[in-house]
Parts: C-alpha cells; structure tokens; sequence
C-alpha cells in the first residue's frame, strides 16, 4: 500500500489500542502517533528524545524505567544494551525496561517475527526438494544450517535449522515455499501490524542488515510471547540440539545413503556450549542474532518458581564474549526476584484484530493448556489455562475481560486472559 495510507493505518492502530485499553482495563497509557515506514537505523549511540508509547507512556521515555518496591534490589548497574525490557510473559506487565521502543537493527531475532508467520502454514511431516532458486539470495557472510540443492527435507529439520543454526538458507527456503521472499515480508510486515510491533519494519525475512531494516526490544518481545502459543514454535526454540540430515553419498557398491549431522542451538544460555556461560536454570528459548548492524541481540524466556518472565536485549555496548547472554542472566536473575513486588511500567499490548467474545468464560474448544500449533494472530488455534486471580492493571495481552474471556482472532481461535500455555516445556527444563 502507498506510504501515507499505510502510515494512516499505523496510526489508526495505535489509536485504536489505547482505546481499547482504556475502555476494558486498568488505566493504560496512550499510544504516539507511530513513525513513518522505512526508518533508518539510528545512526548514534543515543536514543531519540520521543519514541512509541504503545504500552505505556513511560515506555517511550529515554533511560531506565522502573518502579522498585520493598525488598527489591535496584537494576543491574553493569547493564551496556542500547534497549533492554524485562516482562512478565503470562501477564503481560512490564517490570522494567531502558530504551524500549528505541528503533534499532535486530539480526536474527527477527526470525522469530518470520516463525510466528510462517509457522503454521506447513505441517512439520510435509517435505520439499530443495532447488537452486530456493537458496537464491541467500546474504554473503550469512549464518547457514547446511542444505543443500537438490536434497529433500522435512519442514520440521527446515525450522530445526532455523531456530538452531539461526541458519539463512533454511529460511530462504521456507520463504521459497510461501510464494517467495517478498511475498513473505508482506506478511511479516502485516503481522507486524496486528500484534502492534509499531516499530518494526521488515526488509529481509532472516534479519540480514538492510536498509531501513528496524525493529526494538519491546517490539521483539511481542514477537516472542505471540510465537511461544504455538506448540511446535515452543518445542523448536527450546531443543538444545538435533540431528539435520546431511548430503546423499553412494557407497563403495553404488547404492545411495545419506547421513545426518549434528546441530547445536546457538542459544547459548540454553546449550551452556561455551564454558563462560552455564545453563540458565529454567531456560526455554527464545532467539539470539548477531550483525554488524544490529550487534548482539537476544530474546530469551525462562520459568522459576511459577513465573514466566521474557528478556530482549539489544546492542551491548560492552564489547566482551557472550555478553548480550550475559547481561540477559542479569536481567531474568533481577526479574524472578522483582515479579510480584514492583509495580509495572508498562504493558505488552495484544493483537489489534483481538474482538472480545460473545460468550465470556467459555471453555476452550480446540487444544489444551499446552498450546496447539497455531494461535498466533490471523492463523493456528491455542488455549490458554484458566485466570488467576487478581487486577488488570499493566496486562496487555491479558485483557482480563471478565475474568478472561475466548477472543476470536482472523482465522482461528484464541484466548486472551492472564496465563498464556508457556510452561509446559519451560518446567520440563528445570
């Protein structure tokens, strides 16, 4: 669409979801007008002195926001990332943030924007062919998994290389079999727009630098709540490593075989493959990335004490090994002991094509508290566990409406309430 109508709609959205949030919830902070598409990646160290407030107006301040309570120690001081957010992944209510909404390059994190898209489209058991033309365009210097032309996969070892490998060619072929690479942006983008990632513009499906190729920590954090409802979304960030099948040799008879290789995850606080950085105790994913651009980046989600909490952590400016793990360890150390006893900054905002449903307290048709595939806005199913109890104040996601009521979104079922099924994989890591 033309830039003007699609700045329009942009806005609108926003607009829109303030509204909502004031008329169903706890009181809720407006949303600016969203920026114009196609930024540029901020050329500076510093952040712009006006950023998005979807989610909360302090969320859209420079700086560190939190509200500390009793008992609670202070922020990490050796925290270096140009962004960061801490959120509670069930509720929705941010618990701290610095720069949240501050527009910058993502790298490979945006694969999870491209999963929560894409995903639900093929059944893991369906099988492709790779050709030459599926692997066009592939970035020089790109992560790869290790596929190769003319070898058949299975769309399960595809997202394994993704999700694993951080693998561009696996992805180039999944965009492939959704009608392309462009086409596949096209999506990202519209899907963008439903779950009001207002900050985020989609360039490359992989997260390769482009020009104009933005998005930002709460942005990537929406990505990462609305792509941990789907089962299979859950099982592939959260597997440390798998066998990916290897090229079809012949024998020293002739007769063809083909052998597999090992893939580690490159989620390092979840294969504890580096001796400076040990398993996260409760870990589960989500999606690291690393560009010249962008730097480190990481989206992590892990489960303590019956919390569920999620971190992003953009661009540490801290320039020492495994740092961006590093710094997100802080964080989820910080949040399990501050969920409860701050009170929250912000919130993370549902999908805008969320309509509450004529039947309030429903119970679930499809699926069971451990997610179906799907659910993310537009396609897929998912079920959420029953409320818990208590306000509405800082929920985004969890509208609260009613004591949690069935939603329906574009194309299939979803619940909106307080828990979101995220545990189920998360405890069996503990």
């Amino acid at each position: 669409m033309p830039a003007p109508t699609k700045t329009l709609r942009r806005s609108l959205l926003v607009t829109s979801a303030a509204l909502t949030s004031l008329a169903l919830t706890a009181p809720a902070a407006l949303a600016a007008p969203s920026p114009t598409p196609g930024p540029s990646v901020s050329p500076s160290a510093t952040p712009p002195a006006a950023m998005s407030t979807v989610g909360g107006a302090r969320l859209g301040m420079p700086g560190t926001q939190v509200e500390l309570g009793t008992d609670v120690p202070v922020v990490p001081k050796d925290i270096t990332a140009r962004s960061w957010i801490v959120a509670d992944a069930e509720s929705g209510e941010v618990l701290a943030a610095h720069n949240a909404h501050w527009r910058l390059a993502p790298a490979s994190t945006l694969k999870m924007l491209f999963a929560d898209t894409v995903l639900p489209k093929f059944p893991a058991t369906m099988t492709h062919k790779v050709t030459t033309a599926d692997l066009a365009g592939v970035g020089a210097g790109s992560s790869m998994v290790g596929i190769k032309e003319n070898e058949t996969y299975t769309v399960r070892d595809l997202w394994l290389g993704v999700f694993l490998r951080s693998g561009n060619d696996a992805v180039h072929v999944l965009s492939s079999m959704n009608q392309g690479v462009a086409n596949s942006v096209r999506e990202m983008n519209e899907h963008a727009e439903e779950l009001q990632a207002l900050d985020t513009h989609v360039v490359t499906p992989d997260g390769y630098d482009a020009e104009g190729q933005v998005s930002s920590a709460y942005d990537l954090t929406l990505f990462a709540r609305s792509g941990l409802q789907k089962k299979e979304f859950r099982e592939y960030c959260a597997t440390p490593r798998a066998a990916f099948p290897g090229e079809t040799k012949k024998d020293k008879k002739g007769k063809p075989y083909r052998s597999s290789f090992e893939i580690q995850n490159t989620n390092r606080l979840l294969s504890g493959t580096d001796s400076d950085i040990p398993v996260y105790q409760g870990i589960a994913g989500v999606k690291n990335g690393n560009t010249t651009n962008a730097g480190a980046t990481f989206t992590g989600v892990a489960e303590r004490n019956g919390h569920v909490l999620l971190v992003t952590v953009m661009h540490p400016e801290k320039n020492e090994h495994n740092e961006v793990y590093k710094e997100t360890a802080k964080l989820l150390d910080w949040g399990f002991t501050a969920v409860g006893k701050v009170r929250p900054v912000g919130e993370l905002v549902a999908p805008t094509n969320a309509q509450p449903s004529a039947q309030p307290g429903a119970n679930a048709s499809p699926g069971q508290a451990g997610g179906e595939t799907g659910g993310a806005a537009g396609t897929g199913q998912a079920a959420a566990s029953a409320p818990t109890a208590g306000g509405s104040s800082g929920m985004g996601i969890a509208l609260g409406i009613a004591g949690g009521v069935l939603v329906l979104l574009a194309g299939g079922v979803f619940l909106v309430n307080r828990r979101w099924p995220l545990p189920d994989l998360v405890r069996r890591r503990r």
